[in-house]
């Protein structure tokens, strides 16, 4: 048996479904093992790896052809089924991020090693007994970094890292200071891309949807004024650039109400670096001093207080 139907088999046996003992899954498990079509699986290692490492070792050992843009069915079909099954974990990082990670549970990782051993069994009926407590030890593992948040009235949770940070205080600062009684009509996470989506109030005032990838980071909507915030959350790329705001005024060229560009940088430091990309005509909020916005241009802005 090769080491792509072993793994097979391993993922049958501790009742993963059929979906999730496809090749592609089989390549995640041996990429994050680290185990070569000649290794033996005592020679397992754990190392924390990201989905473009998977691919690559996938494609250099097992002479798989994937591209880089495949790494999104990596996460649906293997990863994120992996995750809530407690065979793997990430480093708690924003998915986002170049720092994310993922690696074998230790649990996984000890019961792959014994695989070509006279333990192989015993450890086996072990995992399987452990495994639904396993499951929800690491589902609480995961809900205890989770950030709360409220939204439209409404309690949710945004995965740990700074853009989620930075996001938490555009709704829970920027809104109730700059965009009063305003709802949220889109804001995403970096794990649960779209959180917030009301596609029929989007719809109705003229929003093209598009992938989560287009869509500004939170969109509000202050229907008194009929004003639209379109805001960008920024700690390490996507400021409202000439390039961005071309993008969104094309995705909302239906769209009559007004328009707000609003760029959010969670500090100072982190606005002076992106300072001389941002467009004209556009707002700067800064959360570490929420009182106050910086207007980029603005002629309705001058003149005496």
């Amino acid at each position: 048996m090769d080491k792509i139907e072993e793994t097979r088999e391993f993922l049958d046996q501790i009742g993963m479904p059929k979906a999730q003992q496809a090749d592609i899954c089989c390549y995640v498990i041996l990429a994050m093992a680290g185990i070569k079509p000649d290794m033996q699986w005592k020679e397992a290692t754990n190392e924390w790896i990201r989905i473009h490492d998977i691919i690559q070792f996938a494609n250099s050992y097992y002479g798989t052809t994937y591209a880089e843009n495949s790494r999104e069915t990596f996460r649906k079909q293997a990863l994120h089924h992996f995750r809530t099954a407690a065979l793997v974990e990430d480093n708690g990082k924003a998915t986002n991020s170049p720092n994310y990670r993922y690696r074998l549970t230790k649990e996984t990782f000890q019961l792959l090693r014994v695989r070509d051993t006279i333990e192989w069994e015993v450890s086996l009926r072990r995992f399987q007994h452990y495994h639904p407590s396993l499951v929800e030890t690491y589902a609480s593992k995961r809900k205890m970094i989770m950030m709360p948040v409220k939204i439209n009235g409404q309690d949710f949770s945004f995965s740990p890292g700074k853009h989620n940070e930075l996001q938490k205080a555009i709704i829970e600062e920027f809104a109730p200071r700059f965009a009063p009684d305003s709802e949220c009509l889109y804001v995403g996470d970096t794990i649960e891309k779209d959180l917030v989506k009301n596609v029929e109030k989007l719809t109705k005032l003229g929003f093209e949807i598009t992938l989560h990838d287009k869509m500004p980071d939170v969109v509000l909507y202050r229907e008194d004024k009929d004003w639209l915030y379109f805001v960008e959350s920024v700690t390490s790329v996507g400021p409202m650039d000439p390039k961005r705001i071309l993008e969104i005024t094309e995705m909302t060229k239906d769209v009559t109400a007004g328009k707000i560009f609003v760029t959010a940088f969670p500090d100072f430091k982190t606005y002076k670096k992106f300072s001389e990309k941002l467009a004209w005509e556009t707002e700067v909020w800064i959360a570490e001093m929420p009182e106050h916005m910086i207007h980029l241009d603005g002629d309705k802005f001058l003149g005496p207080r």
